[in-house]
């Protein structure tokens, strides 16, 4: 017997059995969001829906796939619709979202998207494209979308960037900028247009089979763009807005609206971006397959408190930093969200560079100890081996996979000269790092200990060795 698909026409089965939306949907969309992953499904857009279950209709969705049309055809068929897990401590709940009511593929579908910017009805346009750094491509997408908004004498928008990327609201209006075509263009853009700052924090691990099979018990139809995540979540957004009374809006529905921005973004990319990737190197090492699995062993646990109290949070600006400690440790433990170490690793080469150096700078600045980071750019170096110690294989996804796996390959056997190639990458470290003989051989002495004794046992001599 087939099963109905989560869509509008299956209302009477799945309304009953979970929350969903309760408001008028399909008018023309307030919101234009480029990048329709996981996390913007599982963060934004659960944002926008409780402002449309406010009563406040302005902030539907169209949401954009940059590239691939599968998920964008999935969702077409479910009439925008999919349902989201949110689990803690406590258990579990489930919602369906409606806040996308159009959707469109920015490869293949261009012109519409651009088309779309210059709706008057048109108030945000928000990104979540990439923590890997905006290409040319995307400033010029955006810049032919607000020519036409500046033809048609639409008001302007605020385009607001949620990527993991320091500066984020002035990294993308200088991109925009620099593909405007003329100055009269960049000048309205300048005037009408606002491009906050942002930090978004919520773990959103990928799309798979079991959140799907669990959606369709939960719901009675099938719904093959079920997500799962936590029930934390922070959106801080700076204070700058096309319309200045969006600000209250948003504060009713929980973001954080401040002129601090980089306070709070600091804290997430060297406190939980920071610990998640030395985590997931580990993990992949030791044959462990989620963050919840690493977490929950005492000394991994351990070694990412004291990597987080030593050696991040002395230069951070976050005064609540031990609330979110204690709320990071809670929300890697979480058992229900199966977090990949390798999908947390893939890329590092272009996350480490962000999520590390500046903390490794300020204890050397300071005097202060670097062992906890030492010993995770150790276990980077390993983890490019490709296998764990179990010799069990594993995917290296990163665009610098082939250089990753030559500076590992002779480690065995040559290890320091392994460890000062790996830290002489100024591309992975910055400028100041690979000329720092300290942190050289602090890496060098770890990776040493990794090699002689494995991961876990390098971890615990690690913690008795610096009390």
């Amino acid at each position: 017997m087939s099963v109905a698909r989560l869509q509008e026409a299956s209302r009477p089965t799945w309304a009953p059995k979970v929350t969903g939306p309760s408001y008028r949907r399909g008018d023309e969309p307030g919101v234009l969001h480029l990048g329709l992953g996981a996390f913007h499904r599982a963060h934004q857009a659960l944002v926008f829906e409780r402002l449309l279950g406010s009563g406040d209709g302005r902030w539907g969705v169209h949401g954009v796939g940059m590239t691939r049309p599968d998920l964008v055809d999935c969702l077409k068929a479910q009439d925008g619709l999919y349902a989201v897990r949110v689990a803690d401590a406590h258990g579990l709940k489930w919602q369906v979202c409606g806040a996308l009511w159009r959707l469109s593929v920015a490869a293949s579908q261009r012109q519409e998207v651009v088309q779309a910017m210059a709706n008057p009805a048109l108030r945000w346009i928000t990104l979540t494209v990439t923590e890997k750094g905006y290409g040319p491509e995307l400033g010029h997408l955006l810049a032919d979308g607000l020519r036409l908004r500046q033809a048609a004498g639409a008001a302007g928008v605020t385009v607001a960037s949620c990527d993991n990327l320091r500066g984020n609201g002035q990294v993308l209006q200088a991109l925009v900028l620099a593909a405007c075509p003329d100055a009269p263009l960049r000048d309205w853009i300048s005037r009408h247009c606002a491009f906050p700052c942002s930090m978004v924090d919520r773990i959103v691990p990928a799309m798979n089979a079991a959140i799907s099979e669990q959606a369709q018990a939960a719901l009675g139809v099938s719904d093959h763009a079920a997500l799962g995540t936590e029930a934390f979540w922070e959106w801080v957004i700076e204070n700058r807005f096309a319309d200045p009374s969006d600000a209250a809006v948003l504060q009713s529905a929980g973001v954080q609206v401040t002129d601090q921005v980089h306070v709070y973004e600091d804290a997430k990319l060297r406190m939980l971006n920071g610990s998640h990737s030395a985590m997931a190197l580990i993990g992949a090492v030791t044959g462990r397959a989620c963050i919840s699995d690493c977490i929950e062993q005492p000394h991994i646990r351990d070694f990412i408190t004291r990597l987080i109290e030593r050696e991040v949070a002395p230069h951070l600006a976050r005064t609540d930093w031990r609330d979110y400690r204690d709320a990071l440790l809670r929300r890697f433990a979480n058992p229900h969200l199966r977090h990949s170490v390798h999908q947390i690793a893939t890329d590092s080469s272009l996350k480490i560079a962000q999520r590390w150096p500046p903390s490794i700078l300020g204890q050397l600045g300071q005097g202060g100890g670097i062992d906890h980071h030492a010993l995770a750019a150790a276990a980077w170096l390993r983890y490019g081996l490709g296998h764990a110690e179990d010799g069990t294989p594993y995917a290296i996804q990163d665009p610098n996979e082939a250089m990753l796996r030559a500076l590992a390959a002779g480690q065995q056997q040559e290890p320091q000269a392994s460890v000062q190639a790996l830290l002489a990458r100024q591309e992975l470290w910055g400028s100041q790092l690979p000329s720092q003989s300290h942190w050289v051989a602090r890496v060098g002495h770890w990776h040493r200990r990794i090699l002689a004794n494995g991961m876990d046992g390098a971890i615990k001599q690690l913690l008795q060795e610096i009390a």
